[in-house]
């Protein structure tokens, strides 16, 4: 005998439930809530900011995508070919971007096998409570420093100068009263 009609429905219905929770196997994109276009671009944006600026500061969801296409584009670098260099530039579009992946960050990382960025939680945006995250290079802490301190040296520096012709002053003022006097 076959099952009544209501059965039949209430089976179907409960089939259809649990394909909705089906597992993502073999679906690596993170589509990001954009066309394809437009995801593509935005992370080559990324890709582009983080070689120009050793860091950047986005969504966590955003910093996950972005991860894998800079460590290809590292990987790459290493490789330095003109046939390397041409498919990083075919995928960044940027050839600044490009030289100083080739000449600055590959040499850099000419040691490791892989895992050049890392993923630091920096909590929840006020406005939107979006998680955020620092994405960086793993050895651009040592560059920063490098960075830090030859601006320190630079402040050290003008400030002497500043107080060698605060005392030049001073002098030129002093010899003026005893001319005076």
């Amino acid at each position: 005998m076959s099952p009544a009609p209501m059965e039949r429905a209430q089976s179907n219905r409960h089939r259809r439930e649990l394909a909705n929770f089906a597992m993502r196997h073999q679906k690596k994109t993170i589509k990001l809530g954009r066309t394809a276009e437009h995801r593509k671009a935005l992370l080559a944006n990324q890709v582009c900011s983080l070689i120009e600026h050793q860091r950047i500061r986005t969504t966590l969801a955003k910093a996950k995508a972005v991860r894998p296409l800079a460590e290809k584009m590292v990987t790459l670098g290493k490789k330095g070919s003109i046939h390397a260099r041409r498919t990083a530039f075919a995928v960044l579009r940027q050839k600044d971007a490009v030289k100083k992946l080739f000449d600055e960050i590959a040499p850099r990382t000419a040691d490791r096998n892989g895992g050049y960025t890392r993923i630091m939680k920096l909590g929840q945006r006020k406005s939107d409570a979006a998680p955020v995250a620092y994405l960086e290079w793993v050895d651009a802490a040592t560059i920063l420093d490098q960075e830090i301190d030859e601006a320190a040296e630079k402040k050290a520096r003008k400030s002497k100068k500043e107080g060698e012709q605060a005392s030049g002053a001073e002098k030129k003022s002093k010899k003026a009263a005893t001319a005076a006097a």
